[in-house]
């Protein structure tokens, strides 16, 4: 900080002094300041960053991108969720959640550097239960989806250990452990596509309650039922994915400069809220929503002069 700035900043007059060419100060102190921090970025960039710099990141060995459409996936609830299914004349599917995906990998047999990823998604749906003439009851219940892809992950025989790491009871799955490639999963929450009641003679049975983990469970405050002889509901729904396989590696890179923030950050303090209130654009597209682009071509409106914005 240069010390006009700093003289500026100290004897501005929201201190209580009385200076009048305070303004012109500031402002000389701030252009002084960034004349200075300008030469040091170009000094640093031509000294510190001249040459490559060797940096420690994962690496995208492999990846592909899926567009799954499920049918008929079966849904579990709890016992009292259950007793409405029971009773319920119709049911509505509103909405999916992803709750947890669960990933297993394991390398190939006879072909080096392949592995067998195991993919398991948790997802919450949303239902409107119609049980009678009246309102329907929104409840929540899980279904689940498997998949099973094959990526390439390279070969790694090397053991990490990093100061972070407190194996604690896991110590020995540790120390037996080889380098083996990490997968990550992005998603979007499903698209909800349709629902359906499904009488406990014509439905099958396709899940176990092992197969549902505790910590799954207990986001819906109790025990689901598995049982097969209950009444069901299958619901459809678009799944899109996409999963990589990484590893942690060095590389050498072209670097530019350090990440320096130019925003300043707004502090909160005790101001008229009204002050920030003002500051927010009146929102006119709520009150007067935009026409929207008829680039596609209306058939019925094109060239018949109807006003509706067509040329």
């Amino acid at each position: 900080m240069s010390y006009k700035n700093t003289y500026g900043r100290q004897n501005g007059c929201g201190c209580g002094c009385d200076c009048d060419n305070d303004a012109n100060v500031d402002a000389a102190g701030i252009a002084e300041d960034c004349a200075a921090e300008a030469a040091d970025t170009g000094e640093r960039r031509r000294e510190d960053f001249s040459d490559p710099i060797c940096v420690s990141a994962k690496k995208i060995y492999d990846s592909c991108r899926e567009r799954n459409c499920v049918a008929d996936s079966r849904v579990f609830f709890t016992a009292e969720n259950q007793q409405l299914i029971e009773d319920a004349i119709n049911v509505k599917l509103k909405k999916a959640e992803i709750i947890w995906v669960y990933t297993d990998i394991e390398p190939l047999l006879y072909n080096s550097g392949y592995y067998s990823i195991d993919i398991k998604f948790f997802i919450d749906v949303t239902l409107e239960v119609f049980t009678c003439l009246g309102a329907p009851e929104e409840i929540h219940g899980l279904t689940t989806y498997d998949k099973r892809i094959i990526l390439y992950g390279s070969e790694g025989r090397t053991k990490t250990f990093t100061s972070t790491m407190q194996p604690g009871e896991e110590i020995e799955s540790v120390r037996k452990s080889t380098n083996m490639p990490t997968v990550t999963v992005e998603a979007v929450d499903p698209i909800a596509l349709g629902a359906k009641l499904v009488d406990k003679e014509n439905s099958c049975g396709c899940c176990s309650a092992a197969a549902i983990p505790e910590n799954i469970c207990s986001c819906y405050g109790d025990d689901l039922v598995v049982d097969d002889d209950a009444r069901q509901v299958q619901v459809s729904f678009g799944l899109f994915t996409i999963a990589r396989i990484e590893r942690d590696v060095s590389l050498m890179i072209d670097a530019v400069d350090f990440c320096v923030p130019e925003k300043v950050c707004a502090a909160a303090g005790d101001d008229d809220p009204c002050d920030l209130f003002n500051t927010i654009r009146f929102p006119l597209d709520e009150f007067f929503p935009p026409a929207g682009d008829n680039t596609t071509g209306d058939p019925y409106c094109e060239g018949s002069g109807c006003g509706c914005g067509c040329k």
